[in-house]
């Protein structure tokens, strides 16, 4: 089990941030204090990890590359997912969750095929051909803009680990008490600053302004930040 930390002063308090950006630039701050961020390489998942992911890298000075995570959609809840798909091809599934849905393999194929489909397209968009930087021997610093279940991000923390980075750090703004205990099971070190312990949980009730970041914006901020994201890389 990795260790957790948070902002005591934000347990369980919504809204925090004003909006991504800002997020991420508390969360920088954290960051830029941290111990032991040798090389640090910050992956953000698109999209809305992606302003989050920004404003960390530049904190740190340090390269940024995003990286590809779907989920396999629950075909009658898209909203919700039965596993995820990693930028590398490689299929994460929550047998748990899969034994109480009662999907046919058929049905369970499909999403796969679906969600593979997606990652290759979105791997396209975003990393444009450019081999993803080699995560070995680096601090490795996933990002996203929250966690609901936790899922998605504990699927990229086992995808990346086979890329044998020197520790993963999972950096978050807001997340449920229960996605942050799954997390750190994955990574060595999980940084939530708005841990929320309550029965519901929405990413979004941490922002005062949220909305959902399309992946045409989230590809042009990373232009913006430099070369498709290449911030700091050298």
């Amino acid at each position: 089990m990795g260790r957790i930390h948070e902002d005591v002063s934000l347990r369980d308090r919504a809204p925090v941030f004003p909006d991504r950006q800002e997020a991420g630039g508390r969360l920088g701050r954290y960051l830029a204090n941290f111990p032991g961020l040798d090389t640090p390489l910050v992956c953000p998942i698109p999209a809305g990890g992606v302003p989050v992911g920004i404003a960390v890298a530049q904190a740190l000075g340090c390269p940024l590359r995003p990286v590809i995570v779907r989920k396999i959609q629950i075909p009658w809840n898209t909203e919700a997912g039965f596993g995820a798909v990693t930028w590398d091809g490689r299929v994460f599934l929550n047998q748990d969750l899969l034994s109480q849905l009662r999907l046919t393999p058929d049905q369970v194929e499909a999403a796969t095929v679906k969600a593979r489909a997606n990652v290759r397209e979105r791997v396209q968009r975003f990393e444009t051909g450019r081999p993803f930087p080699d995560p070995a021997g680096r601090s490795c610093i996933l990002v996203d803009d929250g966690l609901a279940s936790g899922y998605t991000m504990a699927a990229a923390c086992q995808a990346l680990r086979l890329l044998q980075p020197r520790r993963i750090v999972v950096a978050v703004p807001t997340g449920s008490l229960s996605a942050v205990r799954r997390v750190a099971e994955m990574a060595e070190e999980v940084i939530c600053l708005n841990i929320r312990s309550g029965a519901s949980f929405a990413v979004a009730d941490a922002y005062e302004n949220w909305y959902d970041l399309s992946e045409g914006e989230a590809v042009r901020l990373l232009r913006e930040a430099g070369d498709q994201g290449r911030t700091g890389e050298g």
